[in-house]
Order: C-alpha cells, then sequence, then structure tokens
C-alpha cells in the first residue's frame, strides 16, 4: 500500500505590535497611497524587542499540533524555513524542539528566503511519504525586520514578522500531489543581504549596510512574474490537470501585483486567491503558511480541495506544491 502525506493541522501567530502606513510616512518619505497602489500592503505586525523567530514558531506549532489532535511527542521530524534564525547554531528547529519537549526526532532548518515553507514542506513530504517519519511539523517563521533597513523606503514599506505551520502525517488518501522546486543563483545580487557570517558584515565594497536586505525591485517584480507564471504551468502539466480544477491559490504574499499576475495565469478569480499581503505584508518564508491557515481557519478552504501553493524569493529560489486539502 502507497503512504502519502496529508495536513492534518494549521497553526500561525503574529507579533502584537502593528506598523501602520501611517507609521512609515512618518519614519520614511513614503505615503499610505503608494504603498497601497504598489504593493496593497496596509500594515505588518513587528517582532518586539527580545522577541526572536523561534517564539513566532512556537506560537504556530501549538496551533498547528493542536488543530491536528496531535501531542508534541508524537512528532518525529520538525522541519524549520527561516532566512532570521535565532542563533548561528544551533538551528532554529532544534529550539523550537526543545520549548515543544518533542526531543529525539530529526529536527533541521531550510534556508530557502520567501520560498522557504514550500522547499520545507516539499522535504517533508519526501520523508512521509518514504516511511522515513510518520507525524511531521513543517514551519515558516521569520523576524525579518531584522534585516530591513528601516531608512531605506524602497525596502522597509514591504517586510513584515510572522510565524505558519503545519501537520503533515502519512495518509492512505493522496494529500500532496506533487512539489516543484528551482532555484538560479546567476540573480543574487538583485535581491541579497551582502553580509554573512563568513564574509563578515564590514564589507567597503557595498552600496548601503551590507548588515540589510538590498533588492532592484523592477528586475525582481519582472522574474517573479514570469517564474510563477512557469510553475503554474509545470505544476498543472505534471498533475494532468486544468486550470479550472484548481480550487484555491495560496500565494507568496509579497506584492499584490505579482498576486494579481499569477491569478490572471492560472486564469481565477482572485475571489479564490488567499490574500493576506494587505494585513502582513511580506513575511518571506511565514508568507505561505500565515496565509493557508487564515483561509482554513475563517472557513474558506474546506476539507478535499484542491490548493496550489507558490512562492518566489531571494536566491532566486522558486516553487511550488499542489496539494489536496
Amino acid at each position: 500500500m502507497n503512504t502519502f502525506s496529508r495536513i492534518t493541522g494549521t497553526g500561525s501567530y503574529l507579533p502584537e505590535k502593528i506598523l501602520s502606513n501611517k507609521d512609515l510616512e512618518s519614519m520614511v518619505d513614503t505615503s499610505d497611497q503608494w504603498i497601497r497602489e504598489r504593493t496593497g500592503i496596509v500594515k505588518r505586525h513587528i517582532a518586539a524587542d527580545g522577541q526572536t523567530t523561534c517564539d513566532l514558531a512556537q506560537q504556530a506549532a501549538q496551533l498547528a499540533i493542536e488543530a491536528a489532535g496531535k501531542t508534541p511527542r508524537e512528532i518525529d521530524l520538525i522541519v524549520v524555513a527561516t532566512t532570521t534564525p535565532d542563533k548561528v547554531f544551533p538551528s532554529t528547529a532544534c529550539l523550537l524542539q526543545q520549548r515543544l519537549n518533542a526531543n529525539g526526532c530529526a529536527a533541521f532548518d531550510v534556508q530557502a528566503v520567501c520560498t522557504g515553507f514550500i522547499y520545507a514542506l516539499s522535504v517533508a513530504d519526501k520523508f512521509v511519504s518514504t516511511g522515513a517519519a510518520h507525524c511531521a511539523l513543517v514551519v515558516g517563521a521569520e523576524t525579518f525586520s531584522r534585516v530591513v533597513d528601516w531608512t531605506d523606503r524602497s525596502t522597509c514599506v514591504l517586510f513584515g514578522d510572522g510565524a505558519g505551520a503545519v501537520v503533515l502525517e502519512a495518509s492512505e488518501v493522496q494529500g500532496i500531489l506533487s512539489s516543484h522546486l528551482h532555484a538560479d543563483g546567476a540573480y543574487e545580487n538583485l535581491l541579497h543581504v551582502p553580509g554573512g557570517i563568513s564574509r563578515g558584515f564590514d564589507l567597503a565594497d557595498t552600496e548601503g549596510d551590507p548588515r540589510y536586505t538590498h533588492m532592484k525591485g523592477n528586475e525582481v517584480f519582472k522574474m517573479a512574474v514570469n517564474t510563477l507564471g512557469r510553475i503554474v504551468d509545470e505544476t498543472l502539466n505534471a498533475n494532468g490537470m486544468k486550470k479550472s480544477d484548481v480550487d484555491w491559490l495560496v500565494p507568496h504574499q509579497a506584492n499584490i501585483r505579482i498576486i494579481n499576475a499569477t491569478a490572471r495565469k492560472l486564469n481565477i478569480s482572485m475571489e479564490k486567491v488567499v490574500v493576506t499581503v494587505d494585513q502582513h505584508g511580506n513575511t518571506s518564508a511565514a508568507s505561505v503558511p500565515l496565509a493557508l491557515d487564515t483561509a482554513v481557519r475563517d472557513g474558506r478552504i474546506q476539507r478535499d480541495e484542491v490548493l496550489l501553493l507558490e512562492a518566489f524569493g531571494g536566491g532566486f529560489t522558486w516553487g511550488s506544491v499542489l496539494l489536496r486539502y
């Protein structure tokens, strides 16, 4: 008998502090109208001083485990997607494991920036579908505000903090239908944080502060629209499906214009697209699971519906997961 994997619980968490577009008007030369028109973002949540990625991940994970009707001791794999880990090492997954008292199982981080949760979900699916794990916790969590230059109006309006999580269990019913992962490091410099542990952070050849996110917005936008369009075709062709077979698009919440372009590619009504970018901003690896949990908990997404999850991020990385919820 084939073993498949299926999502049995979702959870998410947003920090209490809210930073509105109006707040940003007093910080940098921007306006609420400009931000809304260009990005669709109205507000974002920002981690409090001392609040870490693991703190956010723990809240989302506990809700997902509870929704799945499981206990932490039943988790036998933890995969955390993050660009903003608590420490250089150990991994945020190990720190989360300690918090949950789920000790002993494999736990590791995945780094693919905004595509991180798609990568992590794909990895967990491989573990579960091969019998190497039976009950996986997959988390996307970020304190991305820590790598944002709050004096750079081109980037600081875009990002926020948060966490989302799912429990992925072995099932006789196929939940994850397919996953498709890609990367192209040739575009490294279009979206990156120049500094790092190995390179250091005192880089004389860097324009702008090497500790923070650097982005060439127009180029990133064009690449995102093109690659996400292609991956929609790739995903549907791999499953012998038509666009009309997809019940919900759950996209990375980077920019409403990118989301609109992908919806048009799918020929899907925006009523069938989960949009949270207005409330959360771009939360990087937390973006897709946050949107998924939002739509599950408000009743929009129902069991047995077909969902297309997709994301694009620094690297460049991009990917999709098609699943039957």
